[in-house]
């Protein structure tokens, strides 16, 4: 097979994969997550929206991560499963999710949002969204883990958006 045929049809297949986009009123990509979102402010999510999702999505997953936690190779603070693919994204400090929404297991080992925390210095926060060709079937407290072993092979899109944390110095 043509080389260069291979390398346009993955080209394409990426491109598909990266249209879904990913936002928030309260941070740009790279920039500060405010305090109010963190666990020394009012610990509440921020505003988020997504656009352009796959046609044939049937659902969309929603995890956030902090891979430069200390000790532990990374924390998860958010994870969000079964949403539904008419959403276009959440409020800030959402805790009422429509029916059918997983709620999934975060780094404390309960279900719901928990703010950016870090011990020390400047950390990278990623919230990455996945528009599924299917529903997962998965229990209520999920691990990101077992969301993300569940969705391999039915991811349509995806996106990602980083924001960073410091506590403020006291």
């Amino acid at each position: 097979m043509n080389k260069y045929i291979v390398a346009g049809f993955l080209l394409c297949l990426q491109t598909d994969v990266m249209a879904l986009s990913l936002a928030s009123k309260d941070f740009v990509q790279g920039g500060a997550l405010p305090q109010v979102l963190a666990c020394d402010g009012k610990n509440i999510s921020p505003d988020i929206s997504w656009t352009d999702v796959p046609s044939g999505t049937k659902s969309l997953a929603l995890t956030l991560e902090d891979p430069d936690a200390p000790r532990i190779g990374g924390f998860d603070h958010w994870v969000l499963f079964n949403l539904s693919p008419d959403l276009k994204g959440l409020a800030q400090g959402t805790t009422d999710f429509p029916k059918g929404t997983g709620l999934g297991s975060n780094g404390t080992k309960k279900t719901g949002y928990y703010g950016p925390c870090p011990p020390t210095g400047m950390h990278r926060y990623y919230f990455r969204l996945y528009a599924l060709d299917k529903a997962l079937d998965l229990p209520e407290g999920a691990t990101k883990q077992q969301v993300l072993e569940a969705l391999k092979g039915h991811v349509v899109g995806q996106a990602e958006l980083m924001g960073t944390y410091e506590k403020a110095k006291k």
